[in-house]
């Protein structure tokens, strides 16, 4: 059942005591006051939660996400169609790609609606009728009028644009069919069920803000015949077997709290991040926008790194050590892993790299001190209690090794190509380039909205 956005903050209780980016006075990271009250339904950020949450009951439902479509594109098209849909109307920032004419006076929040409703419902029709609830359940609490009625056509005419500019990126295309090496150190399917690759040509899909999928490609990892790899094969080669006698209960618990879709964990860290700090519409929608732009084009850049390099998982090399040719390494035929190994190559880490972006979002967004209580999707009833982003992110990418499935090398790289990413996006987000490398998708682009602006939530 789809958690409420109440359930959550009583479940999570995130970020308490920090600081408020409200509706009227903010300080932004640089220390600039803005003291500009929202529009008329803009006091709350808890439409964009509230989609936010919808998309990821959706994609949590088993069989409802396309087996060949990553998430992370759904989320940032939600979210940029949410945030352009507001900004079209408050005119206080610019937009990620769309700003179309606005009523003055129209409602923010039906804006909003709208468009979290249209995007959804395009990318997942099969949930029509729960979208079109929801839906009427939000304009339901916004008065008559022309207002609303002026805010919900934004909200149409945002998505729509958006929803055609995406439609051309390449998710869609056939991915093609990956041809395994035979060398040491060249992935192959791994055991035990030797599944075929995943996402082989996501790092061929435009991406929504970088430049290219490889612009932050991670360099080459060293040989698996040098030292470096030896130590950090060996470390997972003991930390991360099924049977570790090395690994601590606290790093077992670890590495299966974390096992989930990572990029589910921060999202519903920022929902309740938003709601706990009393962020207004424009602030929240800008917050999830960012993040999960940056999300989406995290993923197209590792899948870029992970089949350029092609290196292949621990529990191979572990098992084929001796046939490696590394003094450094013995082999283990039996060897088996805590976790399943994900049916993709190694490097970099997936987890390290989605969790260092999500850390330095929102870090950005509300500061990196806070005592922060995060649960998991996948091991009900475990609360783990953390002093900033940047500890969840860190924990989050060592669980790996825990785990069995990816090496430190893995996780170093992941850390650093998630990092550069992230501030990628957050520069270019106060910057007249916001939008710039999606517009080329579109023949003509939408004039962006003339008016400068300001995000007053702060990077």
């Amino acid at each position: 059942m789809k958690k409420s956005v109440v359930a959550l903050m009583v479940l999570i209780g995130i970020i308490v005591g920090v600081g408020v980016v409200g509706a009227a006075t903010a300080v932004a990271s640089n220390g600039t006051k803005t003291a500009a009250a929202p529009p008329a339904g803009g006091e709350s950020g808890t439409i964009a939660v509230a989609w936010n949450q919808e998309l990821l009951h959706i994609v949590q439902t088993p069989g409802a996400q396309p087996a060949t479509l990553h998430p992370t594109r759904s989320f940032a098209i939600l979210q940029a169609a949410i945030y352009d849909s507001v900004v079209s109307i408050t005119k206080d920032d610019r937009p990620y790609l769309i700003s179309v004419p606005a009523a003055r006076g129209a409602r923010v929040d039906a804006a909003a609606a709208q468009a979290g409703h249209d995007a959804l419902a395009a990318l997942y029709p099969k949930w029509q009728s729960e979208l079109d609830t929801q839906l009427a359940t939000e304009l339901a609490a916004i008065p008559d009028g022309a207002a609303k009625q002026n805010g919900i056509q934004a909200g149409q005419n945002v998505t729509k644009q958006l929803l055609a500019i995406r439609a051309v990126d390449g998710s869609a295309n056939t991915p093609p069919a990956f041809v395994a090496g035979t060398q040491p150190g060249d992935y192959r399917p791994a055991p035990p069920a030797f599944a075929a690759p995943v996402f082989t040509g996501w790092a061929k899909v435009k991406p929504f803000v970088l430049d290219s999928a490889s612009q932050f490609r991670p360099d080459a990892p060293p040989a698996v015949t040098s030292a470096a790899y030896a130590n950090a094969l060996n470390e997972v080669k003991s930390l991360g077997q099924n049977t570790s006698t090395t690994r601590t209960a606290d790093e077992t618990v670890t590495a299966k709290f974390w096992a989930g879709p990572i990029w589910n964990t921060w999202n519903e860290i920022a929902d309740n991040a938003a709601v706990a700090h009393h962020s207004n519409l424009e602030t929240t929608s800008r917050l999830l926008a960012v993040l999960n732009l940056t999300f989406a084009d995290d993923v197209i850049a590792f899948y870029d790194a992970k089949y350029h390099y092609a290196v292949w998982r621990p529990i191979t090399a572990i098992r084929l050590g001796d046939t490696i040719g590394n003094p450094a390494i013995a082999g283990d035929p039996t060897w088996t892993p805590l976790a399943t190994t994900p049916a993709d190559p190694s490097f970099p880490g997936a987890h390290s790299v989605i969790s260092e972006a999500g850390a330095t979002i929102l870090s950005a967004y509300y500061g990196n001190d806070a005592q922060l209580q995060v649960t998991s999707d996948v091991l009900p009833g475990i609360v783990r209690q953390f002093s900033s982003y940047q500890a969840i992110a860190t924990e989050a990418g060592l669980s790996r090794i825990f785990a069995g499935v990816h090496t430190r090398l893995d996780h170093e790289a992941g850390l650093v190509l998630g990092r550069s990413v992230a501030q990628f996006v957050l520069r270019t987000a106060n910057s007249a380039d916001f939008g710039r490398n999606a517009n080329a998708a579109a023949a003509p682009a939408p004039a962006p909205s003339s008016a400068p602006g300001r995000y007053a939530g702060g990077y």
